[in-house]
């Protein structure tokens, strides 16, 4: 059979194409391990490369788990690239070494340095993509996997066809075909490959799903790969569509700085909950580089604290040093790299002599314009935003200070005093904007006026009064 009409190769080409995994003209990495899948790989690359222009390089990775055996692998690949003309990349690691010194499963710590030398390779060759051999059976695998842990709708997606890390697409042009499929590609067109003997091993959780759990299961559904390999198509592409509109919300509906997200409670619950659930998920993302960040438990407190019947002022550490504040009509997520500084702001103090000429303010996020006049310029002041007081009946030097314990003010109008705290929360100010609130007191201490809120009874204007001192918000 002529290699060009191998239905394996035109089922790839529309594949790719569908996908769009490359472009004419790319340089694809393939990483090769030595197995039927990786070795059928790197030869279908090498037939599309002459139809679309591709520069293939193969990469592989010695992890050193199996001294001899891995060697043989190393050496069977690198001939079968050199036999194909392709540019062969290695690199041998001392796995066991690295997870006795790090303390991380098998697993992981080898994709986590395999990875990195494909990435590596990439860079060196200037490459758009890396080529991996995961085909339709490790699909059905993987999805069963997450089903048994336990998973959302990006769980049941399983592996996607692409997706970008670093600047570089992982591709999988395999992920239609069948195992079987690919194992006769190779007994037809002679493609040398190995057998790991680690893939019998039932301590992988992996090897137990493909060993024992889907034969047991196939018994009542003989379909059972193609049945989840169906479902993670489908779920691939509601879940894409899903993220794409919390990507959409998340830039329409939320605040982003950096360090911060905040957006209106309200608005939040009034989301189809699924929504809710994916936005929540990518403000911690947003924040946080711990791509684990966010279980199921933590995303539902933070999203139920959103609704109009939970408590108006509430903090949660969801992990990850990113704390969820609930402050009324608004809901922030920050990142927390000082907890105890997070929770009480540096004290500062600003002086206001009797003799300043007209001066600016700037503290807890207002600035105060202040300003003294003479009888015939004084003005009304309008509305909670400003404030007159007769500055000879003033104890000079004024101060512009933050909240002390137990603050309490001569609240013109009430009789007796009252707990700065208690005007807080009557005016709905949010707890984080407490301790950092501009106050504005005498030289005795005596609180003056809580700007935007009410004034105090001490050094009211009246008709004999010629000093004013003026005093207005400029901005919230």
């Amino acid at each position: 059979m002529e290699m060009g009409d191998h239905k394996l190769l035109l089922d790839m080409l529309r594949y790719a194409a569908t996908e769009q995994l490359w472009s004419k003209g790319d340089r694809i990495v393939a990483a090769v391990s030595g197995g039927p899948d990786s070795m059928a790989l790197l030869h279908l690359l090498c037939a599309a490369a002459q139809q679309d222009e591709l520069t293939i390089i193969a990469a592989h990775v010695n992890h050193g788990f199996r001294k001899a055996e891995s060697r043989h692998e190393a050496e069977i690949v690198r001939q079968y690239a050199a036999k194909l003309g392709v540019s062969f990349e290695m690199i041998e690691l001392d796995m066991p070494a690295y997870i006795e010194e790090t303390g991380m499963n098998a697993s992981s710590a080898s994709r986590e340095k395999r990875y990195a030398f494909l990435h590596d390779i990439a860079a060196k060759y200037k490459a758009s993509a890396v080529a991996l051999a995961h085909h339709a059976d490790d699909q059905a695998e993987t999805v069963l996997m997450h089903i048994i842990r336990g998973a959302g709708l990006t769980g049941l997606a399983g592996m996607a066809a692409k997706r970008t890390e670093k600047n570089v697409e992982l591709i999988r042009p395999l992920l239609r075909m069948n195992k079987s499929d690919i194992v006769r590609y190779c007994t037809e067109q002679d493609i040398p490959y190995c057998l790991d003997s680690s893939n019998n091993e039932k301590y992988y959780f992996r090897n137990v799903v493909r060993l024992d759990v889907i034969p047991y299961l196939s018994q009542y559904n003989p379909q059972l790969t193609h049945s989840l390999r169906r479902m993670a198509d489908v779920a691939g592409a509601e879940d894409e569509w899903m993220e794409n509109e919390a990507q959409r919300l998340l830039v329409d509906l939320v605040s982003l700085t950096p360090g911060e997200c905040k957006m209106d409670a309200g608005t939040l619950s009034g989301l189809h909950v699924a929504l809710q659930r994916r936005l929540i998920k990518l403000i911690l993302n947003y924040l946080s580089q711990d791509a684990e960040i966010g279980s199921f438990d933590a995303i539902e407190t933070m999203r139920l604290a959103a609704a109009s019947a939970a408590p108006s002022t509430w903090r949660y550490d969801a992990g990850s040093g990113v704390r969820c504040i609930r402050e009324y009509s608004s809901i922030r997520w920050v990142r927390v790299l000082n907890t105890a500084a997070a929770i009480m702001p540096e004290a500062y103090a600003h002086v206001i002599t009797r003799d300043s000429a007209d001066m600016r303010v700037t503290a807890g996020g207002r600035t105060l314009f202040i300003k003294h006049l003479k009888r015939g310029e004084a003005v009304r002041p309008a509305g909670r935003n400003e404030v007159c007081f007769d500055a000879a009946s003033l104890v000079f030097p004024l101060t512009v200070r933050n909240r002390k314990p137990g603050d309490r003010i001569q609240v013109l109008g009430l009789n007796g005093s009252k707990k700065v705290q208690d005007m807080f929360v009557d005016e709905k100010i949010a707890p984080s904007e407490r301790e950092r609130y501009p106050l504005l007191v005498d030289a005795d201490d005596c609180l003056l006026w809580v700007p935007g809120i009410r004034r105090s009874s001490h050094a009211l204007i009246d008709h004999e009064t010629t000093d004013f001192l003026f005093i207005r918000i400029e901005n919230e």
